[in-house]
């Protein structure tokens, strides 16, 4: 009984939680002056008359809250509805442009666990090495994504020469490398706590060696707070880093978002909060069957 109101509950909070996303978002841009259909038939020089034509063909005319009831029936029926721009169905236009983040998320994701895995547990420990450690997470967590990209290129790829601008493993290094500042930063605290605790303790009067000790008690204890931490990450990553794609000039859902606001193309920017909102539920129900599978008495 308590595991089908846990799951209804869960159900209804992703309800919600997508409502309200996509909510926000269809008021917020139209909070804005103009759209991109009059915006880009005025710079084409068409008519006021051909305008509002072209307006009232999309149902940009009618009341707001009729073009939100609209979109809210045809998200029940899958529909995302249509580029302002171009006419083309933005479910198409996401798919397209998602496998290009997901590699470069799921890339950049594998890096930051490793690193921040290992850079936390350097951290928490009194090693000669632990500063550097703690000195890396730090800059992770405090150096703009921009500059660091910026600083890669210039190192790695204009005076070396060692990696493409264009390529996958420059930005996935640089997206992993301050992703794992936060991921470290939480395993660092976890195993500092997991250090002080009596199963450690007991762990070592058994003779066990310290690697095992580390590894299969320490390490695994300190990951648990970082589950939640590791699932917003990746939701941050899969659902469009601009900066980060748009330095590397690299397609993805990143660049998508950023031209579809800039040209207030309305259906395409609601189309990405939907998968960002989509994403996140499913990975923060992820974290909690991990959580289950680190620690069963959660």
């Amino acid at each position: 009984m308590t595991s089908i109101r846990q799951i209804i509950t869960a159900l209804a909070t992703a309800s919600v939680t997508l409502w309200f996303a996509v909510t926000l978002a269809f008021f917020a841009l139209r909070v804005l002056p103009g759209d991109g259909i009059a915006t880009q038939l005025r710079e084409s020089g068409a008519s006021a008359g051909l305008i509002a034509e072209r307006r009232a063909t999309l149902g940009l005319e009618q009341p707001v809250i009729v073009q939100y009831g609209r979109y809210l029936e045809g998200l029940l029926h899958g529909d995302l509805g249509v580029s302002l721009l171009d006419g083309r169905p933005v479910s198409e236009i996401v798919a397209q442009q998602f496998a290009p983040t997901l590699v470069l998320a799921l890339s950049a994701l594998a890096v930051a666990i490793i690193g921040g895995a290992a850079l936390g547990l350097i951290a928490a420990l009194e090693t000669p090495v632990s500063f550097v450690a703690r000195l890396a997470l730090d800059l992770a967590r405090s150096m703009p994504r921009y500059w660091t990209g910026t600083l890669a290129i210039y190192v790695f790829a204009v005076q070396l020469d060692w990696f493409k601008v264009t390529g996958l493993l420059l930005p996935a290094a640089v997206l992993g490398f301050h992703t794992a500042g936060a991921i470290g930063q939480v395993i660092r605290a976890g195993v500092e706590e997991a250090l002080a605790r009596d199963f450690v303790r007991t762990a070592r009067a058994k003779g066990l060696p310290e690697l095992h000790v580390l590894g299969r008690h320490v390490l695994r204890a300190g990951l648990l707070p970082a589950v939640t931490v590791i699932a917003l990450q990746a939701g941050f990553l899969l659902g469009g880093v601009v900066i980060t794609e748009s330095l590397f000039v690299r397609p993805g859902i990143g660049r998508v978002l950023l031209n579809a606001t800039m040209r207030q193309d309305y259906p395409v920017v609601q189309g990405v909060v939907v998968l960002s909102a989509v994403v996140y539920i499913l990975l923060n129900a992820a974290a909690d069957f991990s959580y289950h599978l680190l620690d069963p008495r959660v």
